[in-house]
């Protein structure tokens, strides 16, 4: 009895540390990895940066680290400008996936049982194919002789080809075509659960439709347009691939300037640095929804 005991004390203290032996393997080494590169001096070496730990030298190694690279974050505007740029852009996309996703999760949601999961496995598709190969072909589509503005042009709405590659509306074009599932399937999946019976009551008591979906539908789907939201702006604020290959050089994001500091300037203290600022912006958003909904469930009767 002793011994089946301590294995059930056994197993019920490995069942909550598995995720945060997860955690700390594949986030907190690698997070504590940037984190002291960031702190290194650039070199012409391999690894190019210094000092590199040795454990007959510890003293020496923390003495060598020091804060220059996040000073240099704050005096040169360049890395401000560009965090400002990628909050704009993916803040921007967010909402436009928002107003893009909510009534195809909703038509979803009232569809007809039975072809509710044919139109799920339609919104995932897309994932079948290469995520590289899917932005490539917007090239082809966007650019001043592709398909856009041949099948303008062959209705008569323009007269010469229009300009979108290399602007910020094609990074915005990529990025809801990129992320449109992550808004669909979790405002999908609030919806599909909603009590149909809350909008009919609101009928019968005199509300229009118009103010039944904002008071009721709106509401009850917050839940699925905060998780759509983050699932959509957090991974947009770092993109990279997009405005690389849409937005051209004029655009402007963290992302691009933390590649280019990583394999054309091989400056891997400084990359790291503007690694650590992005992540500090990722995990805001995730720790102040965190706080309003630990203190929504705290209110709730």
């Amino acid at each position: 009895m002793k011994e089946r005991s301590f294995t059930k004390r056994l197993s019920a203290g490995l069942v909550p540390a598995v995720p945060y032996l997860w955690l700390g393997v594949f986030f907190l080494v690698p997070f504590l990895i940037v984190l002291k590169i960031s702190l290194s001096d650039p070199a012409v070496a391999q690894p190019p940066y210094k000092p590199v730990f040795e454990w007959s030298d510890i003293a020496g190694f923390f003495s060598a680290l020091d804060l220059e690279n996040f000073e240099l974050l704050t005096q040169d505007d360049l890395y401000f400008r560009a965090t400002l740029s990628s909050v704009r852009i993916a803040a921007i996309s967010t909402l436009l996936l928002l107003l893009v996703g909510f009534p195809i999760a909703y038509g979803m949601a009232r569809a007809p049982e039975r072809h509710r999961s044919l139109l799920v496995a339609l919104v995932i598709l897309p994932f079948w194919t290469s995520f590289l190969i899917r932005i490539y072909a917007w090239i082809a589509i966007l650019k001043p002789e592709g398909l856009l503005t041949q099948a303008l042009m062959g209705v008569g709405l323009i007269s010469e080809p229009i300009e979108i590659l290399n602007t910020e509306w094609a990074v915005y074009i990529g990025i809801v075509y990129a992320y449109l599932p992550f808004m669909v399937l979790p405002l999908y999946a609030t919806l599909e659960k909603m009590d149909d019976t809350l909008l009919e009551a609101a009928l019968d008591l005199g509300s229009t439709p118009w103010r039944s979906f904002w008071t009721i539908t709106v509401p009850l789907a917050m839940p699925g347009i905060i998780a759509g939201s983050l699932l959509c702006f957090i991974p947009a604020v770092g993109e990279f691939v997009i405005p690389d290959l849409l937005g051209g050089s004029e655009t402007l994001m963290i992302g691009r300037q933390l590649w280019s500091e990583f394999f054309s300037n091989r400056d891997w203290p400084l990359a790291s640095a503007v690694a650590i600022l992005l992540l500090i912006i990722l995990v805001l958003p995730i720790v102040v929804y965190r706080d309003v909904e630990a203190r929504r469930l705290e209110t709730r009767p």
